[in-house]
């Protein structure tokens, strides 16, 4: 459930018209502060409400997870909380049997650098000891006020750590100009040492109030084959390896841009990574979609969008190629998953006109009700049908 509680500019740019903020830590600085909580409480009624539950139900999923902000309990001026539209989901989930996982998409100082921390071009966080407790405090009140609820299904203390790793290829400071070069400075990847113990005593903090048969959920910081013998001690209970895996970041390592080569690169190293792993943890693939440069008929860079400059502007393919090339590499993508434990798709919703806006062409694949509206992913309950 993306860009409802934390906003990400390219799935709703009407959010930021009229302003030069390309991520929601300027946003609050652009604007008036009437116009500001005006903006963001209408976004917020709008963007989800008890319908989009009913939908998600109707689709035949079973579980949301909803990406939340640091300033979640409204106690970080000028952003405005949101534990009141969180409270509302978890009755709306109640009410349809859905589940949710929490997750806590953003920190403060930035764990990774990108616009969907928050704070593009800076990744401070894991440097400053009062961020870090900061957030390990947000997690246990989060704990404290669902942490029994039915419908929780679990909590993930961080979204995408940006690792060691990952920090080159994905060119941050390139790919994510920070505004202000002097906050920016210092900027470096989460050390995977610190990210270990963070989740240790993460854990322990959530624990306190959240029962075992709940899960903790951690993010594999891009180096899913990293985790192999970690919190494997009988004290650790349920906890679930994240990984997130995208055909535009299988652009960026190499994989050529048509669908054979994408096809290859599923059955191969997606399924050969979450094999290896599942040994010692269950695995979720809690992020991808169906959005690649190929279908764009356009080299994305790994994804960038028109808010970046790069436009899709002609349909290479037709309707029906459309429909074959996306339904392949759902088919594909979802039998991937299967190796592990299930999946989250990124997104439910966007919005976004890609039909009276063409240089969004291609950017439907990220949406989850077109794709299944289009045909290139079955609903659930069609899929058992299928079977």
């Amino acid at each position: 459930m993306g860009n409802w509680l934390v906003l990400e500019k390219w799935m709703s740019p009407s959010v930021f018209y009229n302003t030069n903020a390309d991520d929601e830590y300027y946003l609050p600085q652009e604007l008036s502060r009437e116009v500001y909580e005006d903006r963001i409480r209408m976004h917020r009624k709008e963007y989800i409400t008890e319908r989009d539950f009913a939908t998600i139900k109707g689709f035949g999923l079973n579980t949301i997870r909803i990406p939340i902000p640091y300033f979640v309990f409204g106690d970080c001026p000028p952003f405005i909380g949101c534990i009141e539209e969180l409270d509302k989901a978890f009755n709306w989930a109640g009410k349809y049997g859905l589940k949710i996982l929490l997750d806590l998409h953003t920190v403060p100082g930035s764990q990774n650098g990108f616009d969907n921390g928050g704070l593009s071009g800076v990744c401070k966080w894991a440097q400053n000891p009062e961020n870090v407790e900061f957030t390990l405090s947000v997690l246990e009140k989060l704990a404290q006020r669902y942490g029994k609820r039915e419908e929780l299904w679990g909590i993930q203390p961080v979204n995408e750590p940006l690792t060691e790793s990952a920090w080159e290829e994905y060119d941050v400071m390139e790919r994510y100009k920070a505004r202000d070069s002097k906050m920016a400075e210092g900027s470096g990847p989460v050390p995977m040492e610190f990210l270990k113990r963070f989740y240790k005593i993460a854990y322990d903090r959530v624990r306190k109030y959240m029962p075992e048969e709940k899960v903790f959920m951690i993010h594999d910081g891009f180096n899913l084959r990293a985790w192999k013998g970690f919190m494997q001690e009988e004290k650790y209970k349920n906890v679930v390896l994240d990984t997130h895996q995208y055909l535009m970041n299988a652009e960026c390592e190499g994989c050529e841009q048509n669908l054979e080569s994408y096809i290859q690169f599923v059955r191969t190293q997606f399924v050969r990574d979450i094999d290896e792993m599942r040994q010692y943890f269950p695995i979720i693939c809690g992020e991808w979609s169906l959005f690649n440069s190929y279908g764009c008929g356009v080299d994305t860079k790994g994804g960038l969008s028109p808010i970046n400059g790069v436009e899709a502007t002609e349909n290479t393919f037709s309707e029906n190629r459309k429909t074959e090339i996306y339904s392949t590499l759902a088919k594909e993508q979802l039998e991937a998953w299967k190796h592990g434990n299930g999946y989250f798709f990124w997104t439910y919703k966007m919005l976004l006109d890609t039909v009276n806006d063409p240089e969004w062409n291609g950017w439907d694949s990220w949406d989850y009700g077109k794709c299944v509206a289009q045909g290139w992913i079955p609903s659930e309950y069609d899929k058992k049908d299928m079977d």
